[in-house]
């Protein structure tokens, strides 16, 4: 029985162990299809995460072109407004001004998006009168014996007169002046002659007068006629005078205004606002450069009131170091572009340093203009709100009163401020920075400090359009006679051209200014002798009417 019982149990066991082996197997082959298909899933995911990346890099890659397709068709609307759109900024014949591709932007015209009354329709048909001092020939028409016999046999009396005018222009007068200078001796010793003097000259035993010399520096640096041409023009009129020759009489004359130079210098840094800009120019023969090396001719504007200077200065360099030797000992307020150069001399000399809100204006015009066609968007919202800017300083241009300018700015002015500072705030995150539009938000957002200081003085300016307005004759001058030869030409050209633009704005003819002081130039011996040439210390009408003689 017992063995019965014990193979029964055996048999049990073994059907269990069996039962078991199968379970193993079973579960075995289930583990191996979990496995496979975790594998399975883990490759799906994988799969689906590589796509997932994929897609993620496809969506950056089409946003990436879509961004520079934006660029470019931002550019070719810009390229194409600038070739074939009417500009009001832009000044015919002008060509590139200052360190980017900009124009002037006048007060004026900055404030062209401000409402205003309409004006009154200009009457047309009225010729206004030709200018009272322009001296007067006349020419009398008789009426014949005949036009006078009435047909009732009597004859016709002057009972009055017709009066028209027209201006009649003389080519160049060609003269020769003959200085004779009379000898006298003693007849009755043996002491040596006597010839009397001739009056000190512009250039000495030069052959060309005090007004050869003003139409010749006038016709350059007026006119912009260069030398080679202004040698045909006397050959024209019966003289030779090679351009050698007439460089070196330019030279010769910047060197002799080089007092008053320096007086109207010390005159611009005794202000406590000044204006600076560069603008670049060629000279062919800088030792030590290529003749296609680019130099910059920088100019300075300000002055007392109603004394206004100009003046220009050449250097190679655009560095730094040229605005802190043009600057030595000035303290006070520096109005500038948003060139970094002058930040060390702001530095060095604790100048209160101001930003030219033209510039910034003129950054959301080019946004504008980038713009599609016939669509409007934040650059117009900021054009805008500059122009009520300019709107304010239109109607405070001619109020004197430092205190009432400041009280008129803090009323109107400071709310727009905080309005475009909103807004720019808003803005500068969404728009992407390589566009204009970008460009002009971080523009705006740089400068910001110095643009807004204009704000905390009554006298300070909101813009560098006086340097821009004073360098742009030099511009315009440069698309006719190109570069200067060597650096000697381009410092006289400097010096001229300042003394130049320092008469014109203070209401000279430039030639009749130049025509008096090359002719007391050479007599002046004392600060207070060449005091009197500058030309706030002559009368226009009195010169103008000196050079009609």
């Amino acid at each position: 029985m017992q063995n019965a019982a014990q193979k029964s149990l055996l048999a049990e066991n073994d059907f269990l162990k069996s039962l078991l082996a199968i379970r193993d197997t079973e579960l075995s082959a289930r583990d191996a299809e979990l496995s496979t298909r975790d594998a399975a899933i883990t490759l799906l995911y994988s799969d689906i995460t590589q796509r997932d990346a994929a897609i993620a890099q496809r969506d950056k890659t089409i946003a990436h072109h879509e961004a520079q397709l934006a660029l470019l068709l931002e550019q070719i609307r810009l390229m194409r407004h600038t070739f074939y759109a009417a500009s009001s900024e832009q000044v015919p014949g002008q060509g590139v001004l200052f360190d980017e591709a900009e124009v002037l932007a006048a007060v004026e015209e900055a404030a062209a998006d401000v409402p205003v009354p309409d004006a009154p329709a200009k009457a047309r048909g009225k010729r206004a009168p030709l200018p009272a001092h322009l001296p007067r020939v006349e020419i009398v028409y008789e009426l014949t014996a005949e036009e006078r016999q009435c047909a009732c046999g009597t004859e016709k009396v002057e009972i009055g007169q017709e009066v028209s005018e027209q201006i009649d222009i003389v080519p160049m007068r060609v003269q020769v002046l003959r200085h004779i200078r009379k000898t006298c001796a003693c007849p009755t010793c043996q002491l040596a002659p006597v010839t009397a003097a001739l009056p000190p000259q512009p250039i000495p035993k030069s052959n060309a007068s005090a007004n050869t010399l003003a139409l010749l520096i006038t016709a350059k640096y007026v006119d912009g006629i260069p030398l080679h041409r202004f040698e045909k023009v006397c050959a024209r009129h019966g003289f030779e005078a090679s351009r050698n020759t007439l460089a070196r009489w330019v030279i010769a004359c910047s060197e002799l205004m080089i007092p008053l130079h320096n007086l109207l210098r010390d005159h611009l840094l005794s202000q406590n606002i000044l204006h600076m800009d560069e603008t670049p120019v060629q000279v062919l023969k800088e030792p030590g450069r290529t003749a296609q090396s680019q130099s910059y001719m920088w100019v300075q504007s300000g002055g007392p009131p109603k004394q206004p200077i100009v003046l220009f200065d050449y250097d190679a360099s655009r560095s730094g170091s040229v605005p802190a030797r043009l600057l030595e000992g000035y303290r006070g307020h520096l109005m500038t572009d948003g060139y970094d150069g002058y930040n060390a001399v702001v530095a060095q000399n604790g100048l209160t340093h101001l930003a030219c809100w033209a510039h910034a204006r003129r950054k959301f015009i080019e946004a504008q203009k980038a713009q599609p066609k016939g669509k409007s968007g934040s650059a117009d919202v900021a054009v805008k709100m500059i122009g009520k800017l300019y709107g304010v300083e239109r109607d405070i241009k001619d109020i004197a009163d430092i205190a009432v300018r400041q009280q008129v700015r803090t009323e109107r002015s400071v709310p727009v401020m905080t309005e475009v500072r909103a807004w720019l705030d808003k803005r500068k995150a969404e728009v992407p920075p390589k566009s204009k539009l970008g460009e002009a938000l971080a523009y705006l957002n740089k400068y910001w400090p110095k643009l807004v200081r204009y704000l905390e003085r009554g006298d300070l300016p909101i813009d560098n359009n006086r340097a821009e307005n004073a360098i742009r004759p030099f511009v315009i001058g440069r698309k006719n006679w190109l570069f200067s030869d060597t650096p000697v030409g381009a410092h006289a050209s400097a010096r001229l051209y300042g003394i130049i633009e320092t008469a014109k704005a203070n209401g000279h003819e430039p030639y009749a200014y130049l025509r008096r002081i090359l002719r007391d130039l050479p007599k002046a011996k004392s600060v207070e002798d060449f005091e009197a040439l500058l030309p706030w210390n002559l009368e226009p009408n009195v010169l103008a009417a000196e050079s009609l003689d």
